[in-house]
């Protein structure tokens, strides 16, 4: 007994480990469009390289319990279409004894996904954001690209080209009023010029010739032109603003606690807080979900039938997370209760995988 359980926990290990690896490896490559963007931007080498490592914790997350479903059916599939499960059965071995050593690494994959989910998912994408902040405080010049948009508070700044001189080409500038309901100022220049005083943390961009539409309402419009125009930014105060109450997203386990004990003491709503701990709970228990589910799909099938239960257990993977991702939406209204609506796919597909392999032992 102890042999095939070695042998099943070998085949389903290194099964999981290459569907990670693949999957981790796809999940990067869209992050590294961005990281290759960051460069492009200035950004050192070495800052970027972190910001990619800082994702893989949250990458993970998602691969994990993807490959403990890939490798359930590969796994099991294989056995079953090769008759393997059958002889073992004729043996007097039971299908809980067969699948118990794929049991325990589903728990093991469950308790580090929560981990990740709890504590060094946010915590890493945390640093990322902040990272970002430190990059755009010490070289601002980095982040302002031609062809994207670039705001700060109300102002915000098109620019078709910049050179290695920060001599500007092609400038829109559209300042709208402090509560964003209109535009108060459209300004255009074909040449301007952006310097920085990184000490004073702000950022002075100068129009040459520019011409300058003012909106006193949605119905007067008063063109004027100037042959210099100068912005002050203080990108500073802004960075240092964002810093005060980041988002849930990126809070560990007990600074969600701590904001929802403070939120409660001064009676504000802790929907969002607790929808977010309860989706990282429930995201974590994924792999378990993944596990009974894939388990009777996968005994089951024949030979010719593989291939139709990977394509459905992936389905179902899908419909899993896009569900988790319908029941976050409703975070804006807590009449609903969303954060215990988001365990409906949870006790489902546990619920019914457990069903499934209940029948399958009794058979």
């Amino acid at each position: 007994m102890k042999t095939l359980n070695i042998y099943v926990a070998k085949e389903f290990l290194a099964t999981a480990a290459v569907s990670i690896l693949v999957l981790t490896f796809g999940l990067t490559g869209v992050r590294l469009i961005k990281i290759i963007e960051v460069l492009t931007k200035g950004v050192p080498f070495s800052d970027a390289a972190s910001l990619l490592f800082y994702a893989v914790p949250f990458l993970l997350t998602l691969a994990i319990p993807c490959s403990v479903l890939v490798a359930t059916m590969l796994t099991f599939g294989k056995m079953s279409a090769n008759n393997e499960i059958t002889a073992m059965r004729a043996c007097g071995i039971s299908i809980l004894q067969i699948t118990s050593p794929v049991i325990i690494v589903a728990l093991a994959s469950s308790c580090i996904c929560l981990y990740l989910q709890l504590d060094a998912g946010p915590k890493y994408m945390g640093e990322a954001k902040r990272m970002m902040k430190e990059v755009g405080a010490q070289n601002p010049l980095a982040l302002i690209e031609p062809g994207l948009p670039i705001e700060y508070e109300n102002i915000n700044i098109f620019i078709d080209n910049k050179d290695e001189n920060n001599k500007l080409r092609g400038i829109q500038v559209y300042v709208a009023k402090r509560d964003k309901s209109s535009i108060e100022q459209d300004v255009c220049a074909r040449t301007g010029d952006i310097s920085v005083d990184e000490k004073a943390q702000t950022m002075r961009i100068i129009l040459y010739d520019a011409i300058i539409k003012s909106y006193e309402d949605k119905s007067s419009k008063k063109i004027t032109s100037s042959k210099s125009v100068e912005f002050t930014i203080d990108y500073g105060s802004n960075l240092n603003r964002a810093k005060i109450g980041e988002k849930a997203r990126y809070l560990t386990m007990r600074e969600l606690f701590a904001r929802a004990l403070l939120f409660r003491s001064r009676g504000q709503d802790t929907t969002a807080l607790e929808l977010e701990l309860n989706q990282r709970i429930a995201l974590g228990f994924s792999p378990i979900a993944f596990l009974l589910l894939g388990l009777p799909l996968a005994v089951r099938t024949s030979r010719r039938e593989t291939s139709v239960g990977l394509f459905l257990s992936v389905g179902l993977a899908g419909a899993y997370f896009v569900s988790i991702m319908i029941f976050n939406a409703f975070g804006n209204r807590p009449g609903i209760y969303p954060q215990y609506l988001l365990w409906i796919p949870n006790i489902l597909y546990q619920a019914g995988g457990v069903y499934f392999l209940y029948k399958l032992v009794r058979r």
